[in-house]
């Protein structure tokens, strides 16, 4: 693999900006930029069964999703099969959902928008480049469904008692 830089100019950032104005990752290429955003950006955190018990190790496992349920207030979300996803989209279609979806948690949306169009474009490189492999994840559940996998709970406890307005 190639190696990859991340140069960091003028972060200061401005009233009402969410990324530093001149950000720049270089790689060899658009897939070796991909792969050090995927690695740095936590995505295999939770669409990677066992990253973290795995040390992150083999790559060819990496964004098969998970049957990991996320439960909480909105229901049980599953982290999907990125590399399934990437094979039934366009890459102007890719862009468009990074920037514009607002799905439930504890997928990191407010985030994932803010990707730059140049880096958005070297995940969708490196994601369709290790190719197809693996099945669907679950689809989400609402709110007081039973999940049938197993899942970890998010729900809020011991929050202090809400404070009437006077």
């Amino acid at each position: 693999m190639g190696m990859v830089l991340l140069l960091a100019t003028g972060c200061e950032k401005k009233k009402g900006e969410n990324q530093p104005e001149n950000s720049v990752i270089t790689a060899a290429d658009r897939v070796e930029k991909g792969r050090y955003l995927i690695m740095t950006s936590g995505c295999n955190d939770c669409h990677t069964d066992g990253f973290m018990q795995d040390s992150g190790k083999p790559e060819s496992n990496w964004l098969t999703g998970s049957a990991l349920g996320w439960q909480g207030p909105w229901g049980t979300t599953y982290p999907p099969n990125l590399r399934l996803t990437v094979q039934t989209l366009s890459e102007q279609q890719w862009l468009d959902m990074l920037k514009t979806r607002k799905g439930m948690p504890p997928m990191p949306w407010p985030s994932v928008n803010a990707f730059n169009e140049e880096d958005a474009r070297a995940l969708y490189a490196y994601i369709r480049s290790l190719g197809p492999k693996g099945e669907h994840s679950p689809l989400a559940l609402a709110p007081g469904v039973e999940p049938q996998t197993p899942y970890l709970s998010m729900m809020p406890q011991n929050l202090p008692l809400a404070v009437s307005a006077q």
